[in-house]
């Protein structure tokens, strides 16, 4: 009679003989549903892409990917706050076992209501979010926003007989909160779009259509202003440690875009410029 084989042989857990260690190994991509906290203290459901990562040390042929999967299912029903974010990305790199930290992306579309500025026509404008965590020595959480507006050039106004060139203006705000703190979505959303010329909405009646126009005639940004006014915004959070911002014009007479990028840390009770991150900017 054959004996039986007590186990399956796991290969991923042999040794290698390389010596070259991972920064990163993990899965992409993975669709989930998301519940999410909103300022107006209720619960939402979103549906999101997820990235799990984690680091392997160099005599680790592989890393066991089911066990991704697995822990991220255990908190499908839950909250997926700064807190929580925590507390799964502990239980991951228990469950993995013996690797130095472990990291998740979580994307996913928000949706807020808008009302058009006249007319006062309700429908929905979806932002892109991202949840950036990493546990190492200590838990780092990171809220990413992403956020369209108007721009109307000031140089074109000024020089211009019967009018302005406008854009379309893309902005991105990350930022790392305090600890013990909690940045909302809403907020990020409203310092960026009382930053740019006007805000952008996805219903206009005629009269929205005039107003628009004429407020973003009558309050032209070039690319430096609107991130500069986002930057000054963020500054007077008392929740936020760190911020990033990209705004991005794209040029209606060009066929390049304007871009600008302003980083900051908070050391103390004064901000500064923070240096050394240039080549991390995206």
């Amino acid at each position: 009679m054959q004996k039986k084989k007590d186990s399956l042989p796991d290969i991923q857990r042999t040794k290698d003989r390389r010596g070259i260690s991972i920064n990163r190994v993990g899965v992409e991509n993975i669709d989930f549903p998301l519940l999410i906290a909103t300022k107006d203290k209720r619960e939402v459901l979103v549906y999101a892409k997820v990235d799990l990562f984690s680091s392997l040390k160099h005599g680790v042929k592989g890393t066991n990917m089911s066990r991704f999967i697995e822990t991220l299912m255990k908190y499908r029903y839950d909250v997926m706050n700064k807190e929580n974010l925590e507390h799964f990305l502990r239980a991951l790199k228990k469950k993995l076992g013996n690797v130095k930290d472990v990291y998740t992306r979580i994307n996913f579309k928000y949706f807020i209501k808008k009302t058009s500025p006249i007319s006062k026509k309700e429908s929905v404008m979806s932002y892109d979010c991202t949840f950036e965590c990493k546990l190492s020595k200590r838990f780092h959480f990171k809220l990413k926003t992403k956020v369209l507006t108007t721009s109307n050039c000031p140089c074109s106004k000024e020089i211009s007989k019967y009018g302005a060139h406008g854009q379309r203006s893309r902005s991105t705000v990350t930022v790392e909160p305090m600890k013990g703190t909690k940045v909302w979505i809403e907020d990020i959303i409203e310092i960026v779009e009382n930053a740019g010329s006007c805000e952008v909405y996805p219903l206009l009646k005629r009269t929205d259509e005039k107003y628009v126009t004429e407020k973003a005639y009558m309050n032209p940004k070039f690319v430096e202003d609107t991130a500069r006014d986002i930057a000054v915004a963020l500054q007077q959070l008392k929740t936020i440690r760190w911020f990033r911002v990209k705004v991005c014009n794209e040029e209606s007479i060009h066929p390049h875009d304007a871009v600008c990028y302003v980083e900051r840390h908070k050391k103390g009770k004064r901000w500064r410029k923070y240096s050394g991150s240039l080549r991390k900017i995206t």
